[in-house]
Formats: structure tokens, C-alpha cells, sequence
């Protein structure tokens, strides 16, 4: 299993706890430490168990408000480091 604890930028949540499959392709588990709670928590659930592009692909881009990122977007950054940690 590859694990990783990334901090976003420009969002309001602190950390995001990834857990990838030892090949680093399926999400096992993702956590938000901040943000808005309820939403980072279903957005944990929905993701755990399909694969990091299939995620990435929906959810990379997506604003919050303003900001020209968000949570969602901030995992996609989180998920592509969990990659590149898997294949080091």
C-alpha cells in the first residue's frame, strides 16, 4: 500500500491523508483534515475503491467559489503524488 499525507494549497482544509493499492492505481482510502466536513467525507467515500485517473479525470479543475482551485482538485495534486511516490 502506498500512503502519503499531502497539504493543499488555497483551500480550506490542512491535510489529505491518501492510501493507494501497492500498485498505486486504485484509491483505498483518502482523508481531509479541515475543509467542510460533511462534503469531504462524502467525496472520500464516493472515490474509495475506483481508480486514480478515473477520479482525476472527473474531478481535476473544479473551483470552490473564487478560488481557482478546490478540495476536489487539491486531491487530484494529493493523488498525483501518491503516484509518483509508488513508482519511486
Amino acid at each position: 500500500m502506498v500512503s502519503i499525507d499531502f497539504t493543499p494549497r488555497g483551500v480550506c482544509s490542512k491535510n489529505i491523508h491518501v492510501e493507494l493499492d501497492d500498485t498505486g492505481e486504485i484509491i483505498e482510502s483518502v482523508a481531509f483534515t479541515g475543509g467542510c466536513n460533511g462534503n469531504l467525507k462524502a467525496v472520500s467515500k464516493l472515490v474509495a475503491g475506483h481508480p486514480v485517473s478515473e477520479v482525476t479525470q472527473i474531478l481535476r479543475g473544479n473551483t470552490c467559489g473564487p478560488r481557482k482551485t478546490s478540495c476536489a482538485d487539491q486531491l487530484c495534486c494529493a493523488l498525483d503524488a501518491a503516484q509518483e511516490q509508488a513508482k519511486a
